[in-house]
């Protein structure tokens, strides 16, 4: 299967399925939220922010029950949607590239007894293994980043909604207005040529047929999480050196801060993207 993978999702793949990304995101980022956070303030911990993400975009889904099914898509260590399977009784799907994610997904879902309640899924954002309207939602945090296909993703995922259903995603982004070469150290550092914008986004879900209803932007919190991550990385660096390679760590640090740079120089964005597939 990995040989129909694009080589920007072969590289996420990749780096995802490492070990020093493994335990770097599951030991620092988070855990089961490896997203950015809404953050009240600098000093907060980073789950507390990313849960308060999950809860505001599971209120923009509408309400959920145990006849309802959601598709997360790029789902990571699938926390959000252990979240809205507990405390709404809904069915959901992980569709995430890393296997190694995943398993440490299936192992936390048995562990919280979600398990008969997510499918979570190897495979490609790009080519959703389902049939056309096979979900009453879809979901996605901070991941569509990674495809060189951002239009095909969204297209994808209009596919296999329901009429009416929506779709509620969140991904770092270049503003609308970024001025040419000032984020090369980001786009060097994901191996891609460029970040989406809220503008592209705007029209790549218009062109799938779906509906735009908001986009929440919350720019602010996107300097203020990577500097979040950074200082948790500093203050934690010794419990990570059995876990970590050094130079791992050292080009993450450098990483994080051109997040932090661009971020602040008003370059980034971030925020919550609602869409409506037409009933």
């Amino acid at each position: 299967m990995t040989e129909s993978y694009t080589q920007a999702v072969n590289t996420a793949r990749d780096y995802y399925n490492s070990n020093d990304a493994d335990n770097f995101y599951f030991h620092i980022w988070g855990g089961e939220d490896i997203h950015v956070g809404l953050y009240q303030h600098d000093e907060e911990a980073i789950f507390d922010a990313s849960r308060r993400t999950v809860e505001q975009m599971a209120r923009k889904l509408g309400r959920l029950d145990e006849h309802t099914s959601i598709l997360d898509i790029g789902g990571g260590y699938g926390g959000a949607m252990r979240h809205l399977v507990r405390t709404t009784g809904c069915r959901a799907a992980v569709l995430n590239i890393s296997e190694v994610e995943n398993e440490r997904d299936r192992q936390m879902n048995r562990e919280q007894g979600c398990e008969d309640r997510i499918d979570v899924i190897d495979g490609d954002f790009a080519n959703i293994p389902f049939d056309d309207g096979s979900f009453d939602g879809a979901w996605s945090q901070d991941a569509i980043l990674h495809s060189d296909d951002r239009t095909g993703v969204v297209r994808e995922t209009a596919r296999v909604l329901n009429p009416g259903a929506k779709f509620v995603f969140t991904d770092p982004m270049q503003t609308d207005d970024c001025p040419d070469g000032v984020l090369q150290p980001i786009y060097d550092r994901i191996h891609l040529e460029s970040l989406a914008s809220p503008g592209f986004y705007r029209r790549a879900g218009e062109e799938a047929g779906l509906e735009f209803v908001e986009f929440e932007e919350h720019a602010d919190q996107i300097a203020r999480h990577y500097g979040r991550v950074l200082k948790e990385l500093m203050s934690r660096e010794a419990e990570l050196k059995d876990k970590v390679s050094d130079d791992y760590i050292e080009r993450m640090k450098k990483g994080l801060r051109h997040w932090v740079d661009g971020g602040n120089a008003g370059y980034l964005t971030w925020g919550i993207f609602t869409f409506r597939k037409p009933a």
